[in-house]
């Protein structure tokens, strides 16, 4: 195995670092805001397919029990 040479490595890193392109401030805050929208639909989506099974069960219990 050949020895690192610290210094090549420190180079290619600032070469590798500088190639990285940030987003903008706008394309943080509406991919957050896309977060948030999508989470909050999985979840009314969730709550409803719960109160389906949720009721559904309750009436096929109630009917044995």
């Amino acid at each position: 195995m050949a020895t690192a040479n610290p210094l090549q490595f420190l180079q290619q890193v600032r070469a590798e670092v500088a190639k990285i392109v940030w987003p903008t401030q706008r394309e943080v805050l509406l991919t957050t805001a896309m977060v948030f929208v999508m989470a909050t639909l999985t979840a009314i989506f969730f709550f409803f397919v719960d109160l389906i099974i949720r009721t559904g069960l309750t009436s096929v219990l109630g009917m044995f029990g």
